[in-house]
């Protein structure tokens, strides 16, 4: 049985993921304990893990606010974004034995083109949740044991601020263009190709959340 600690957990991190929590939100330990119906313990050791993953922040006297961030530090993470996940293509589409990576990688912009075709109330939920899926079928492919790790914790704080809901007819046809040719790339065994059109796919998601944001201020 899952500890109640972990499921608040599991749980709080989702809502933050997928922006049911926005940046900037106060999170009350009262009011998640009787939403969740569990006691403040666990709440407490939940947001406890989520100030370790930097999806929040604690401040004394004034409780746990979702992590926001400035257009200085999204800088700061999409650079580190595009650094860690280009190295991660590079190494993915030059090592030996990726074929079924690349085969799974090909079956997950299939689907995600699909989705994207057929529409539906709920089709960038599932295109996000695809896309957070071909991402880490390329942190594996790259034979790395550490750098799931890193890129995992860069990532989930810029998809506080940033998800597939926010962009344009225009920049999600961009986006899912790039998915393929990161795909052709990596079946060529080319990593200097990969290793460019995964750090222009991390940069062009950066210029999309800077027009989110800067619609967000005007319309404010």
């Amino acid at each position: 049985m899952t500890r109640p600690s972990a499921r608040v957990y599991e749980e709080l991190r989702r809502r933050i993921l997928t922006g049911e929590y926005a940046s900037g939100a106060w999170l009350r330990e009262e009011n998640i304990a009787t939403a969740l119906d569990v006691s403040r313990t666990p709440v407490r050791d939940a947001l406890r893990r989520l100030q370790a993953d930097g999806l929040v922040e604690v401040h004394p006297n004034r409780g746990t606010q979702v992590t926001g961030m400035g257009s200085a530090g999204l800088d700061d993470i999409f650079e580190i974004r595009a650094l860690l996940e280009g190295h991660a293509a590079r190494c993915a589409a030059e090592r030996e034995g990726s074929e079924a990576f690349v085969e799974e990688m090909r079956a997950l912009c299939d689907a995600m083109d699909e989705v994207a075709r057929t529409g539906g109330d709920d089709a960038d939920d599932r295109i996000t949740a695809l896309n957070v899926e071909f991402h880490r079928t390329l942190h594996r492919a790259a034979g790395n044991a550490l750098l799931p790790g890193l890129i995992s914790g860069v990532i989930e704080i810029s998809l506080v601020r940033h998800t597939f809901h926010n962009y344009s007819p225009e920049e999600m046809r961009r986006s899912l263009r790039q998915h393929r040719e990161l795909v052709d790339a990596m079946d060529a065994r080319d990593g200097l190709w990969a290793q460019s059109v995964m750090a222009s796919h991390v940069l062009a998601a950066r210029a999309s959340l800077r027009r989110h944001l800067t619609e967000q201020q005007t319309q404010e």
